[in-house]
């Protein structure tokens, strides 16, 4: 019983296997009929594995139950539906309601990102859905587009009007159960799953509404924002680097800022995200943040920045919770690869950069330190060789396809954000055929700083296009500019260097 080879079975004397549907991490999900019924289920079935012991395997079946038993307890139309659950051969399996229709990511893989309406339309259901998840005290913990999934709409409905579902509650935590995640063994999707989740720490709702802004960017763009080539990368992108949402969130850009706070405390609850998202479908406009809710330090690439970003706005305020989720992460995570440098070197202002007198920054996985005579320490990539040409340090590839540069001075008129306008204005000069220039002011570590992203032609023709990631930001008197340039095609692995590099970066001269 239970091969895959098996076209047909029945189970429990009543529900009829006939197709499998898709498979993930906590079981197999069949096509079946209810024979008692005469209807449509899908079943969720909990694969054997034979090297666990008979307790093992009892946890087994009980963490099935229970996710059953959890879902069971909701009634709202965007929560699938849980019709029975049952045992058979000492297997347990869940009987559900049959979503006709794939998921949230099978449409994105065969039609490509959605628009802005329908994104906000998904999101609306999905909010509604956490909020009532929530208020039973259950969290889902493993928010992402293959959990979501869209009903074919209805005879005669328009495109896009279908049924909203979240499923697969497999790992949810309900309220005074014991979970079998508590042993340090981390469950869920990286690139969706939120900072303070990570160290393994007591979560609460808004990790679910994090998940939720990973989940719109990619709805939006095709892909996660915190994807990345390696585990270690994804890690660092989630608890460290800068965020920056796909260019395509413009028109609800405020949601996805709000849900993509690090700080769980400041971050856009289920019922004000859901609020915003319904007055832009009825508007066209997204309402701004609350003040309570703005982020103290954000990139976002393509944003047009509001008063709040301006340069000169106070960094928020440390909180004891964020100090600690950061120390618990650096536990967590200096395991993977990470280093607890790189992942305390950005959050918010909540640490500050330690003085060389205390410890240098040291490198993630694939990287290495460059402890740098002109006065600098950062993380670059393994292989890449320095380059001083003046008052810049280069440190480049093999082949020079990624140059990574430095440049420390004093600080100038106009601070940072002049800085980059004069630079951006002696663009073409500087850099053959510069174009798609933008520079946005924001904030990095507590201190003014703005970010200028552009595309070049190179200075041969044998380089061909090329796209430069540029931060520069003022600290104690002194300008600081760091920034990677790296041929069009491989601008995913440049903003990944370019992360890492502005993530470790210290002064060793303070």
């Amino acid at each position: 019983m239970g091969t895959e080879g098996e076209n047909v079975r029945v189970i429990a004397g009543r529900y009829r296997l006939e197709e499998r549907l898709g498979r993930g991490g906590m079981g197999v999900v069949w096509r079946a009929t209810d024979q008692l019924l005469g209807r449509c289920v899908a079943v969720k079935e909990l694969p054997l594995d034979e090297t666990l012991s008979a307790a093992e395997a009892r946890r087994r079946r009980d963490r099935t139950l229970r996710e059953a038993r959890a879902v069971a307890q909701l009634r709202h139309p965007h929560v699938i539906v849980v019709h029975d659950v049952v045992e058979h051969d000492e297997r347990p399996y869940i009987v559900m309601e049959l979503i006709e229709g794939g998921s949230l990511a099978d449409r994105i893989a065969a039609h490509g990102p959605l628009d802005a309406d329908e994104a906000a339309r998904i999101g609306i259901a999905l909010s509604g859905a956490l909020r009532a998840a929530h208020a039973a005290g259950m969290l889902h913990r493993d928010i992402k587009p293959a959990n979501v999934l869209l009903e074919e709409p209805a005879e005669g409905d328009r495109p896009g009007h279908g049924r909203v579902v979240l499923t697969d509650f497999g790992i949810a935590q309900v309220s005074g159960a014991t979970t079998l995640t508590e042993t340090g063994t981390f469950v869920g999707s990286p690139e969706y799953t939120a900072p303070e989740r990570m160290s393994g720490a007591r979560t609460g709702p808004a990790s679910d509404l994090w998940s939720l802004g990973a989940l719109l960017c990619t709805a939006l763009s095709g892909e996660s924002p915190f994807r990345r080539d390696s585990l270690g990368g994804i890690l660092h992108a989630v608890v460290s680097a800068e965020i920056r949402p796909p260019a395509q969130a413009g028109p609800i850009l405020p949601v996805v800022r709000g849900l993509l706070e690090r700080d769980p405390e400041r971050r856009l609850d289920a019922a004000r995200a859901e609020s915003m998202l319904r007055a832009f479908r009825d508007t066209g406009r997204t309402p701004d943040l609350p003040s309570e809710y703005v982020p103290s330090e954000y990139v976002p690439s393509g944003y047009t920045p509001t008063r709040a970003d301006l340069p000169g706005r106070p960094p928020a305020g440390r909180s004891t919770r964020g100090v600690l989720v950061s120390a618990l992460l650096v536990a967590a995570m200096a395991g993977a690869g990470v280093s607890a440098a790189a992942l305390l070197m950005n959050r918010d202002g909540g640490i500050p950069a330690p003085a060389p007198s205390v410890s240098l920054p040291s490198a993630p996985s694939g990287y290495r330190l460059a402890d740098d005579p002109a006065g600098f320490a950062l993380a670059v990539p393994e292989g890449f060789t320095r380059e001083p040409q003046g008052e810049r340090v280069f440190y480049t590839s093999r082949g020079r396809a990624f140059r990574l540069g430095v440049r420390v001075t004093g600080a100038g008129p106009g601070g940072p954000l002049g800085a980059m306008r004069r630079s951006a204005a002696e663009g073409a000069t500087s850099n053959p055929g510069y174009r798609d220039g933008r520079i946005t002011a924001t904030r990095h570590r507590g201190h003014p700083a703005a970010l200028w992203e552009f595309t070049w032609d190179g200075f041969t023709a044998a380089e061909g296009p090329r796209h430069t990631y540029d931060l520069c930001w003022e600290a104690d008197g002194r300008l600081y500019d760091v920034w990677v340039s790296a041929p069009v095609g491989k601008v995913r692995e440049a903003r990944e260097y370019f992360d890492v590099a502005v993530g470790t970066f210290v002064d060793t001269n303070t």
